[in-house]
């Protein structure tokens, strides 16, 4: 693989000077990964200008909304994150469980828009990937994607979505609106678990030099952004809740693996407050946990495989939930029924009940996997455990409807509304999860090397070098780089005059 997106120079001025050009005549201004993680920092004049903007419009000033001090409206800052802490009534466990929102993003609804932000931008700034000329390449399971066609129509290039014919249909609604071309949303074979059909499209686009690919299972960038600034968002929210208590823990941190890069805030985590990982994935592709394989509903987390950029020796419990549980739960949660009968029923407070919107399918199955932690760890009231809501309910309306009829016989009712709160979160156990040591954690390293070195050929020693903490932690050395490439093109641009105008 000749692109993992670790350029911390200049690489084709000839380029760059096309890139500025273009940001130049666009008024397109680059946002800093430091003022993406601490978006107090962002120009005021800038704060003020963005109170007009659309924060689902292809505006470039929409740049400086990904990051997730965004408010409730999307348009003001939130001094703490937005987020979600589940009661004890809810969850059955004293830990207090908080969720961040990831659907306070703009354009997409869905945090994996700084993702696409945190691979770009070294192609962007080092002159590798030239807006004017090349075609933005985004393969993923639906909120990748849409991240990154999104930033590509921002900076006025072609941005192309690879994803599995099957995933919701809102996911296709919305790419056919922002792209530029329809033929720019490739649908692959299969679901969820179809990740290597999506390599085998990209292998085939790779093939022609106008495509450059942008793989979220690889691109480092992925990794730095989420361990930079997911990373920082959990450190507030939880600094936040330690107000109220005076012996709070973080206790771990949990996220379903996906492309491993929303795991990367975990290293920052378990650095600075010792909280244990929690990676998770789906019952029916048990690949982490079983060296299993299968498909599943969970959409989201892809699986299979060992991404790259899963920094697996840091790793210290992997977990795994039903796709049964998130589905019926999903309908549970959305639906007139079900929500009457949380209230009426359990006693829930309607106001937490209609917060349930901000939850889709991944987003359960973190809570459960968080429950299960709780646990597993015999987790008490001063614990905490974070976790986070990718997206929200908006996105997967069409499978309520077909979780119903696979579920519930097309209807759902009283009593299959408290059959699924008893077998969906009720009978939450600590089965299925793996506490790893270190030769656990080897044997899952080890699964990488079939896809990675033999499939993609990444080099053996660079395999074998993220074996130790330290070549992590180096990664991070790149953000100052990568932040005064920024600066340099925007300066160069003029962005100067469009940031203080």
């Amino acid at each position: 693989m000749a692109r993992l997106g670790l350029e911390r120079s200049v690489i084709n001025a000839e380029v760059l000077g096309r890139t500025v050009g273009r940001f130049r005549q666009a008024d397109v201004v680059l946002p800093t990964i430091a003022q993406l993680k601490d978006p107090s920092t962002i120009p005021a004049s800038v704060q003020e200008k963005l109170r007009a903007v659309d924060p689902d419009g292809p505006h470039p000033l929409n740049l400086f909304r990904v990051h997730w001090f965004n408010d409730a409206s999307r348009k003001g800052l939130a001094d703490v994150p937005e987020h979600i802490e589940l009661p004890e009534q809810l969850t059955g466990v004293k830990a207090r469980i908080v969720l961040l929102l990831g659907n306070r993003f703009p354009m997409i609804r869905a945090h994996k828009v700084l993702a696409a932000y945190g691979c770009l931008i070294p192609r962007i700034a080092s002159g590798e990937f030239d807006p004017t000329q090349h075609r933005a390449v985004w393969p993923s399971t639906g909120n990748f994607c849409r991240g990154g066609v999104a930033i590509s129509r921002i900076l006025g290039c072609r941005g192309v979505a690879v994803l599995p014919e099957n995933m919701s249909s809102e996911r296709f609604e919305w790419l056919e609106k922002w792209v530029v071309d329809p033929t720019d949303v490739i649908r692959t074979p299969g679901s969820e678990s179809n990740v290597k059909e999506i390599y085998d499209a990209c292998a085939v686009l790779d093939h022609d030099p106008v495509n450059i690919i942008f793989n979220q299972f690889c691109e480092f960038g992925n990794y730095i952004i989420h361990r930079s600034c997911t990373g920082a968002a959990m450190e507030r929210v939880f600094s936040h809740l330690a107000n109220s208590s005076a012996n709070a823990r973080l206790a771990a941190y949990v996220s379903a693996s996906g492309s491993a890069g929303t795991l990367a805030a975990g290293d920052h985590l378990k650095q600075k407050f010792g909280a244990k990982i929690v990676a998770v994935e789906a019952l029916e592709c048990p690949t982490l946990l079983y060296n299993g394989f299968g498909e599943h509903n969970i959409q989201g987390i892809g699986d299979k495989h060992v991404p790259y950029i899963h920094n697996v020796m840091n790793t210290d419990v992997v977990a795994a939930v039903s796709d049964c549980a998130t589905d019926t739960l999903f309908v549970l949660f959305n639906t007139t029924e079900g929500r009457k009968y949380l209230i009426e029923r359990r006693g829930l407070d309607a106001e937490l009940v209609s917060k349930f919107r901000n939850l889709g399918l991944s987003s359960l199955c973190n809570i459960l996997a968080a429950i299960k932690t709780a646990k597993y760890y015999d987790l008490g009231p001063n614990d905490i455990v974070l976790s986070v809501a990718t997206d929200g309910a908006e996105l997967y309306e069409s499978e309520i409807s077909k979780a119903t009829v696979r579920y519930f016989g097309n209807r759902l009712d009283a009593v299959s509304a408290g059959e699924t709160w008893g077998c969906s979160m009720v009978a939450t156990t600590v089965d299925h999860m793996l506490e790893l040591n270190r030769f656990d954690r080897k044997r899952i390293f080890n699964l990488g090397y079939f896809t990675w070195v033999e499939q993609q050929g990444v080099s053996l020693e660079e395999f074998n070098a993220r074996l130790e903490q330290s070549y992590w932690d180096g990664l991070m050395e790149l953000v100052p780089a990568w932040d005064a490439m920024i600066a340099d093109v925007n300066a160069r641009s003029g962005a100067a005059s469009v940031l203080n105008a």
